[in-house]
């Protein structure tokens, strides 16, 4: 059987919770077009996230790798398109490392493109009803940290898919942020559950507008 690797991290940022791995343990066992979907929480620090990642795709050699963080603020589903070399990290990391201005992999390119089709992503979760948008940037903290360090490991294996996507806040970390947007878990769940279905099922993305002004 093959195997679909979809990771989440631990809270940060003083959260006591994190949405990413709140949802994304919930698919660990599903069966998705005869894929089995394994899960591994990733630890919100500089290079020892990359270590667990790294793991478990030795581990379960996966057709697919999708990484989920949080992206506190953001008002959709977002799937990130690039992730660049550099790790500037404007608060701490859960050790305490505050990396400025450091490659992730000196010598390494500046930036990796996604391999998932995101656009096509995108609108099938538009289709399903759950608000879905490209994002330009992952960021500079550990998301893009992973993000990068993903496409980098799989960068010599033409089979694998793998790329990154940011969700909200959930309702209940958005009532201490007043004024932020979240989305429900279940909702989460089931735009998850389509990016797997997708990047299974489709080869080429589709030609479709994504980008942004700003």
């Amino acid at each position: 059987m093959r195997y679909v690797l979809v990771t989440g991290f631990e809270p940060f940022g003083g959260e006591t919770v994190n949405p990413s791995w709140e949802v994304v343990s919930q698919l660990e066992g599903s069966i998705i077009d005869r894929c089995r979907v394994v899960t591994r929480q990733l630890p919100c620090v500089f290079g020892e996230s990359l270590s667990v990642l790294n793991a478990a795709i030795d581990e379960l050699n996966p057709a697919v790798v999708i990484a989920v963080g949080q992206a506190g603020g953001r008002v959709d589903v977002t799937i990130e398109r690039v992730a660049i070399n550099v790790d500037d990290a404007r608060i701490p990391d859960n050790r305490g490392q505050q990396p400025i201005d450091v490659p992730i992999v000196p010598g390494g390119p500046a930036a990796w493109f996604t391999r998932l089709p995101i656009k096509a992503t995108v609108a099938a979760m538009r289709e399903s009803g759950i608000p879905a948008s490209v994002s330009q940037t992952a960021g500079t903290f550990v998301c893009n940290h992973v993000m990068y360090g993903l496409l980098h490991k799989i960068s010599d294996s033409a089979e694998v898919k793998g790329g990154f996507i940011h969700i909200p806040y959930l309702p209940e970390q958005a009532a201490a942020h007043p004024g932020a947007p979240s989305m429900a878990a279940q909702t989460v769940k089931a735009a998850l559950i389509v990016a797997i279905e997708v990047a299974l099922r489709q080869t080429d993305d589709v030609k479709i507008v994504g980008g942004a002004t700003h």
